[in-house]
């Protein structure tokens, strides 16, 4: 068994919480997490994250969204923990080298976008140029609110599972 897996289903409630917090900021989804323990594989607690992530709701959903900072920013909300605010600087690393033309354009789509849909803009910037962002962000300014909610619960999923392989080799 990972040395981390193992250590956080020995942890107790409070430490384990907020190591699934860091990965997804639902405190549903954390407190259900924890109540999952013990947790005997890596798979297992990928395949338990990502069912548990299937049975949220909006408002789960919504409360995971605002632990991230807007794309291209770098405030982070306040009430987020050191990792998620390291992990997040380092999954929109590549927005350090973008124009400031795209910045701005990221910018004032972040603004049309929380407008339009009433939530921040969230995309698995992993890996992602702030080109590549700027032009997924401008293609979902198009959707209808419903399809966009889904879509971001789905970015969510992706960043969460990527969060909890970076905490497991932590």
């Amino acid at each position: 068994m990972n040395d981390t897996l193992a250590a956080w289903n020995a942890a107790g409630a409070k430490e384990a919480r907020e190591a699934m917090l860091a990965c997804c900021g639902a405190k549903r989804w954390a407190d259900a997490m924890v109540a999952l323990r013990p947790i005997a594989s890596v798979f297992t607690l990928s395949e338990e994250a990502d069912r548990t992530w299937a049975t949220m709701q909006e408002a789960d959903w919504l409360e995971a969204f605002a632990c991230h900072p807007r794309i291209g920013e770098r405030n982070v909300p306040a009430h987020v923990g050191s990792h998620s605010v390291a992990w997040s600087r380092a999954e929109q690393a590549r927005t350090n080298s973008a124009s400031d033309d795209v910045l701005a354009e990221i910018a004032s789509g972040n603004l049309r976008y929380e407008e339009l849909f009433g939530f921040t803009y969230i995309v698995c910037a992993t890996g992602k140029s702030a080109e590549e962002m700027l032009a997924i962000l401008k293609r979902r300014l198009g959707s209808t609110r419903e399809a966009e909610l889904r879509e971001a619960a789905e970015q969510q999923r992706q960043i969460m599972q990527i969060r909890l392989g970076k905490w497991l080799i932590e």
